[in-house]
């Protein structure tokens, strides 16, 4: 077995990284169990340099391997906001809320041809001294409702909505979401990689 700490404190991404790696292989912590973890300064202008800092700090501070990753949306009538600011767009972190309400109030008037936007996830895995041994990244497309619908999911979910489908991620049953996320995307193509380099270096 592997110990991997796994770099968020989001209970709702846990639950979609624990699904996707494999249980057979890796031995899972995650930030909250270990009490001397940071909060790091996502204080990068891309999803990547973000993920790299939240893998390497939180690596070298551990002494351990840490996979990161940091995500958000980007609207392209907004010319890629919210981007690295998804989780603060209206000022407090986290505040799904108070996000949604900004992002509609944003795209006030816009037509539905012109609210297309991307979910995006960046992966970084750091090796204990602190140095970036993969990186990977998924990204699901969709478009942005006029209003929110859909109770599941987190974040901007209630209004990102899945052609495909014509629901949004806060109305499809969590197995779909699983399937066409963009973080299940990142992931996929990342876990073979992952599996690889631990089975060198175990």
């Amino acid at each position: 077995m592997f110990d991997l700490v796994l770099g968020t404190n989001n209970q709702k991404k846990l639950v979609e990284l624990r699904l996707l790696l494999p249980a057979d292989r890796f031995t899972l912590t995650t930030l909250a169990e270990i009490p001397e973890s940071i909060d790091v300064d996502e204080t990068g202008t891309t999803f990547t340099e973000n993920a790299a800092l939240k893998a390497t700090q939180q690596a070298k501070l551990l002494g351990r391997w840490v996979l990161a990753e940091d995500s958000g949306l980007t609207v392209d009538a907004l010319k890629g906001q919210p981007g690295v600011y998804s989780a603060r767009y209206a000022g407090q972190h986290g505040d799904d809320e108070a996000n949604n309400e900004k992002l509609l109030k944003e795209l006030e008037g816009v037509p539905m041809d012109r609210r297309t936007a991307k979910f995006n996830c960046y992966l970084c895995l750091s090796d204990p001294d602190g140095n970036v041994r993969l990186e990977g990244h998924g990204t699901c497309g969709g478009v942005i409702a006029t209003e929110r619908s859909g109770n599941a999911g987190f974040g901007y979910d209630p209004l990102f909505v899945i052609p495909e489908y014509h629901r949004t991620f806060g109305e499809l049953d969590l197995a779909v979401k699983r399937a066409i996320s963009h973080r299940s995307r990142a992931l996929r193509s990342f876990v073979p990689k992952l599996v690889r380099l631990t089975n060198q270096v175990d």
